[in-house]
């Protein structure tokens, strides 16, 4: 069975235009099935390639770009008086296809729509030369509405309580139990839709291992892959921490540009995200001790042994980044303040949240003359106000 992604309708909207479509996001997030379903809606003129079937490679290493886009209507049996659709999986493992790209919109009546795992080499194998050539999308892991979506839940009736300012405690409890496992397991696909336990864990470590291998050893050429492995599993327990990349330099015995390098690589592929800290000076925001997230609480959990408050505020993290840019605010005395989205509003994110919460919370907002904030909870409260429910942001 086939679950919408949020994202689908936005690709949609941009079949009817020139423009070169990427989905690019991280390793099973979906992007090959929402794909699949695109393609298989069209009724005819489509064509699909894998680059990770060298079949289908060869198909596009022609030193003539005319001769590739015969080899594309050949192998399509594609009427070429019309619109084509080219549907190109896996793109990263073929450098090539950026400039073929641009040399077949430029010269014919074709719709490219790519999918690839790895921004890092996105950016790079689609330069500014096709700027103007290309829209890019980004597919996440399941947030918990479209969780909900693919355990085939009341969405409806959790949307409706999305828009409430005041929740009632049985409303709270027809959710909680699913955002417990969604806190627990996290949000890809297949980890969602099985329904085994241990089952689970099997296709997270799979998860894991398709990463490292397809993305790290294939991809990255470090020389010293093992000090990759490693210093994603003494990020794990850090979640939601600074980062001082002296001390981790130090304990991987690396110097701090390579571990620079590293982070830099798993943010770039989507593994992690770095969080900088709030400063009316970019200057002092790019030099700050910047904070660690991962990409799914499941990844975590058969990474590190976390505590409740450890992967709510990494899953609140994935929820919110998609709301504009991140900062977080930490005094010198240790106030802190999670998240502040677009300068403006401020989150901060408590297992129960209290009263003298929110005065601390307006405390901080008032000294640097954020509009608002509010407090995240992930457990069910009597209403009081700036207090949102963590299952309903």
């Amino acid at each position: 069975m086939y679950f919408k992604r949020k994202i689908e309708e936005k690709i949609r909207t941009q079949f009817d235009n020139e423009q070169a479509i990427i989905v690019t996001g991280m390793r099973r997030s979906g992007k090959t099935t929402l794909l699949r379903k695109l393609y298989n809606d069209l009724s005819n003129n489509k064509v699909w390639f894998d680059f990770e079937n060298p079949l289908d490679v060869k198909q596009f290493e022609d030193i003539d770009y005319n001769d590739i886009y015969q080899n594309i209507i050949n192998v399509g049996r594609l009427d070429e008086h019309r619109r084509i659709y080219v549907f190109v999986d896996e793109v990263q493992f073929f450098p090539e296809i950026s400039k073929i790209v641009k040399y077949l919109i430029d010269h014919y009546k074709i719709k490219f729509i790519l999918t690839g795992s790895a921004s890092y080499y996105l950016k790079n194998l689609f330069p500014e030369s096709l700027a103007g050539r290309k829209i890019l999308f980004e597919l996440f892991p399941l947030d918990f509405e479209e969780f909900l979506t693919f355990r085939q839940a009341d969405v409806r009736t959790f949307k409706k309580l999305q828009r409430k300012t005041a929740i009632k405690e049985v409303e709270y409890e027809l959710f909680d139990k699913l955002y417990e496992e969604f806190l627990t397991w996290g949000g890809f696909p297949r980890v969602v839709l099985e329904k085994d336990v241990q089952q689970k864990e099997l296709l997270l470590k799979d998860i894991f291992s398709s990463y490292f291998q397809k993305e790290i050893l294939a991809l990255a050429d470090y020389k010293k892959n093992a000090k990759v492995r490693d210093l994603i599993l003494l990020l794990a327990p850090r979640v939601g921490s600074q980062l001082d990349l002296v001390k981790i330099s130090q304990e991987l015995q690396i110097t701090r540009t390579t571990v620079y390098s590293y982070l830099s690589f798993l943010q770039a592929t989507y593994f992690i995200h770095l969080l900088s800290p709030f400063s009316k000076s970019v200057d002092r925001e790019v030099s700050g001790m910047q904070k660690i997230y991962f990409c799914d609480n499941g990844i975590l959990k058969i990474m590190a042994n976390l505590n409740d408050g450890q992967f709510l505020e990494n899953a609140i993290y994935n929820q919110l980044h998609h709301h504009g840019q991140l900062n977080y605010y930490r005094t010198k005395n240790g106030g802190e303040i999670d998240f502040i989205v677009d300068k403006k509003q401020a989150y901060e994110v408590k297992t129960t949240a209290t009263p003298s919460d929110v005065v601390n919370l307006n405390r901080k907002t008032a000294t640097l003359k954020l509009i608002n904030g509010y407090l995240i909870s992930k457990n069910w409260l009597p209403n009081f106000e700036q207090t949102i429910l963590g299952q309903f942001i």
